[in-house]
């Protein structure tokens, strides 16, 4: 049977590129079967979601209107699918109803700062998105305009792409245009069981001009949220749900699967080899500035933690963090502190023993985060220091740049609106100073100095 299915596959994608044509458009009967269908499956099943407006029709056919005023609605529209980006619908449900309750219209974004957004998006991940939000809304009331309501309007605006531009122009201001997103693509290779690679930009190109001929006229929005609805909760990846689909009869892939035992629904669209990601590895110092030189009598109330400021551009900017090297190449304990120590004196004026002294240096842990394109081993130490004198001239009134870097008690760093990798460090480093002292913890005695 192996065998037979071996020989049989060749040919099989050669005659399904041919029926599936990526340029082959649906019907007009397929097209007014899909429209009726999915309007009509979505009705009655699409998920209570926070952001989601609706223009079911009344009985006497008319669109029931919604109470928002069209503004705020292409607003939360445009929060609502930012999060939604690269993030599960469950755990965008939460940040969503915090950040409309911070600021409920886009005027009260505008007013916000990076800090504050960054803080409210903590955890969510991919934070360019955030700041992006923050710079179109401020953009969108400088130029004291309405809020964008096409397509080309709307792409002028910063991070908004021709996905997120055709969500809000479609569901906010009922424009009678596509969205495509991976939802979508998977619902539309399924249906003309395209064998194309789905990230190929002609490919991509093409599936634009199909969801484009289903958008229904009349109802664009709701219609758009179908599909991407449907591709959510029935079409899924692995496991398609094709006896309770809407629109089977007009799948072809679900036709061909029948037809052929070596085909499976889940075979379209065309998997793709995702790109290798990159290691590197990083060192993190979370330092202490304590009021005590007695290692013994350290307590949360006579130390503050301190926080860095990333650049405002690449990776991760505009957040806070500990103070940490990154590194291309794996590198021991000495040269990992040697460069803590070098960035700590260059940043910072921190210098043991000239002017303060190390109360305690010790090995907390390590871990693994994965970020989309990297994979990142990060080791964790903390270092508890004293001033000499009691203050340095780092913490004067004058040399003071509150925007690269503060010193905050235990209280207010775990209030901070901190990445998923910070508050593992911080957790990390506050569950080993509950359990103890580490096996490489290094004596005073033994380590005057920070290398």
């Amino acid at each position: 049977m192996a065998k037979t299915n071996k020989t049989k596959r060749p040919q099989l994608i050669k005659q399904e590129e041919q029926i599936g044509d990526i340029e082959d458009l649906f019907s007009e009967e397929d097209t007014h079967k899909i429209r009726a269908s999915l309007l009509e499956w979505y009705d009655k099943n699409q998920r209570d979601l926070p952001w989601r407006t609706s223009t079911k029709k009344s009985e006497n056919g008319e669109n029931v209107q919604e109470e928002e005023e069209e503004e705020k609605r292409a607003y939360g529209v445009w929060v609502s699918e930012v999060m939604l980006q690269q993030t599960r619908v469950q755990t965008v449900i939460d940040y969503y109803n915090r950040w409309m309750l911070k600021w409920p219209t886009l005027q009260h974004l505008s007013q916000a700062s990076l800090e504050e957004v960054n803080e409210m998006w903590a955890g969510l991940g991919y934070y360019r998105r955030a700041r992006f939000l923050l710079e179109g809304a401020k953009m969108i009331v400088a130029e004291g305009s309405e809020f964008p309501n096409t397509v080309f309007a709307l792409r002028k605006v910063p991070g908004i792409g021709d996905y997120t531009a055709g969500a809000i122009a479609s569901i906010a201001f009922k424009q009678v245009v596509p969205v495509v997103d991976g939802n979508v693509v998977r619902v539309l290779a399924r249906l003309k069981a395209i064998s194309a690679n789905p990230k190929d930009k002609t490919t991509v190109k093409n599936f634009w001009k199909l969801a484009a001929q289903l958008v229904d006229p009349s109802r664009p929005g709701d219609f758009n949220q179908s599909l991407m609805e449907l591709g959510a909760t029935l079409c899924t990846p692995l496991n398609p749900n094709c006896t309770s689909c809407p629109v089977s009869s007009q799948c072809r892939a679900l036709h061909n699967s029948r037809n052929d035992e070596s085909v499976m629904v889940m075979d379209y669209p065309m998997k793709v080899v995702k790109t290798k990601q990159r290691n590197d590895f990083s060192t993190v110092s979370v330092v202490e500035i304590s009021r005590s030189q007695d290692r013994l009598q350290q307590t949360k109330s006579n130390s503050r933690v301190l926080l860095v400021k990333r650049p405002d551009e690449g990776l991760l900017a505009g957040l806070w963090e500990f103070p940490c090297v990154t590194l291309d190449e794996e590198a021991d304990l000495s040269m990992r502190r040697k460069l803590i120590d070098q960035l700590l004196k260059k940043s910072f004026k921190l210098n043991p023993p000239k002017n303060c002294n190390v109360i305690s240096r010790e090995l907390v842990g390590e871990f693994v985060h994965v970020f989309s394109h990297i994979r990142r081993k990060i080791y964790v130490e903390l270092l508890v220091l004293h001033l000499k004198g009691g203050k340095h001239v780092l913490f004067e009134e004058d040399d003071i740049n509150a925007t690269d870097w503060k010193l905050l008690d235990c209280e207010a760093v775990s209030r901070m609106g901190l990445t998923s990798s910070v508050r593992k460090v911080y957790s990390m480093v506050q569950k080993f100073k509950q359990d103890g002292t580490s096996n490489n913890s290094v004596p005073l005695r033994k380590r005057p100095k920070c290398s």
